[in-house]
């Protein structure tokens, strides 16, 4: 009668007599009473599929479409139509994760290229086939130091990082008893002089940082490998199509998401975290990797290399518990990384910092608002407004946008390829006010 349940009758008294229980019941006689939910499920009719539609046009439509000057790690950029076309195609959209590698050389072909896009644009020298997100990518990036600094188990994390992502870091610390250290900014900068390389492994820092400042990290990786520990950059993907990057930097790990390839900001994910390093530290480094090789025609042929260090292979032993990570948006980014090309990128990312700096020109210009920090910044830069930074917020949202992060007595806005002229003078009429 139920003939996609796996399970039979016997097969249950089978479990159960394993788990030494009479019935269903008893797998849960361990959870209170007064915690167990005793009424009815509030579940609609039936509905025919013209019902259904409606019904989530509905619910689609209570959402208010806001003009994002908005960023801190997500940011509004244009997608090109044919990725969502490509990527719902039912060979991408069903795949799971390609085990048998003699059946699964179309996955593993766009991992392979994913690998070597992330690696050209971090000029580093190996990738991986993605992480779930850039916390995630973070957070794994702090255990590899500390897996290969041996008896070093401290961490550096500057100021600058996005705090959500150091309350990731926080959490994955907490029990792999990693000690995380604060380095201070100076001026809205990490300000080395402040470090304190004893015990320590690595050192993460972000480019641009938190308030979007484009930091100069020369003598870092110098300070850090004098010390013996790693080098750790994360950044935002889509910047480094024109800011040096973390290869050129020296750094050791780079990190970070890549949301910014193209992928919408779809209510916060799913995302893809990137993690690129050096081919010294290849295997420290979490998830798989695919690499290229020839079959026994000759043939071009891609495999899994080094997977020995996940979590279906070596359990407790593995690197990570990160196993599936996000292959379908790893390949979004690389349908994002061919379509646009070199020059495409670069020329989002400039349009993005002509935008960001024209819309901070325009504000300091209304007399209202002032460079909390007078650095180098990219799209994205933290101002003070001489005001009710509140009531200002809430008169940009009622005029249709969404003005920025709230930042203390300031704003922090953010400026992609896709804000025009009119959009970003609109707002400063409204901050004008």
């Amino acid at each position: 009668m139920y003939k996609y349940f796996p399970h039979t009758e016997d097969d249950l008294q089978a479990m159960l007599a394993k788990a030494g229980v009479k019935d269903l019941d008893g797998l849960y006689a361990q959870i209170p009473d007064s915690i167990r939910f005793k009424g009815d499920y509030d579940l609609p009719m039936s509905m025919c599929e013209l019902e259904v539609r409606q019904l989530f046009e509905k619910l689609g439509s209570e959402n208010k479409q806001l003009t994002c000057f908005a960023g801190m790690g997500v940011y509004d950029h244009y997608t090109p139509s044919v990725i969502p076309s490509l990527l719902q195609r039912s060979e991408f959209l069903t795949s799971y994760t390609p085990y048998q590698a003699e059946i699964s050389q179309g996955t593993l072909h766009y991992i392979f290229e994913y690998q070597s896009m992330m690696a050209e644009l971090t000029g580093m020298d190996i990738s991986n086939a993605s992480m779930y997100d850039g916390t995630t990518a973070a957070a794994e990036a702090m255990m590899m130091a500390v897996a290969a600094g041996k008896k070093q188990n401290k961490v550096l994390v500057s100021a600058g990082l996005n705090p959500k992502t150091r309350e990731v870091l926080d959490t994955y610390a907490l029990h792999q008893g990693i000690e995380l250290e604060t380095l201070p900014l100076k001026d809205g900068v990490t300000d080395l002089s402040a470090a304190n390389f004893e015990g320590v492994a690595g050192v993460m820092v972000q480019q641009p940082n938190v308030f979007g400042i484009v930091e100069d990290f020369t003598g870092f990786a110098d300070a850090c490998h004098e010390n013996k520990a790693l080098f750790i950059i994360d950044s935002v993907a889509s910047d480094l199509a024109v800011l040096k990057t973390p290869g050129e930097w020296g750094g050791d790990i780079a990190v970070g998401d890549g949301q910014s390839l193209g992928i919408p900001m779809l209510f916060g994910g799913p995302y893809v975290g990137y993690m690129c390093c050096t081919e010294k530290l290849i295997r420290k480094m979490p998830g798989r990797i695919v690499g290229m090789t020839k079959d026994n025609r000759d043939q071009r042929a891609f495999v899994l290399t080094l997977q020995a260090r996940e979590q279906h292979i070596r359990r407790q032993k593995a690197t990570s518990n990160i196993c599936s990570n996000q292959s379908l948006m790893a390949l979004f980014v690389t349908m994002y990384c061919s379509l646009m090309g070199r020059q495409g990128l670069k020329e989002a990312a400039e349009l993005s910092y002509a935008g960001a700096h024209y819309l901070c020109d325009e504000l300091l210009k209304t007399g209202r608002f002032s460079l909390v920090y007078d650095k180098p910044f990219f799209n994205e830069f933290y101002v003070k407004y001489d005001g009710d930074a509140d009531t200002l917020y809430q008169r940009f949202i009622e005029a249709g946008i969404l003005g920025g992060v709230r930042c203390q007595d300031g704003f922090i806005f953010a400026v992609t390829e896709k804000r025009t002229k009119e959009e970003i003078d609109n707002l400063v009429k409204i901050a004008a006010l």
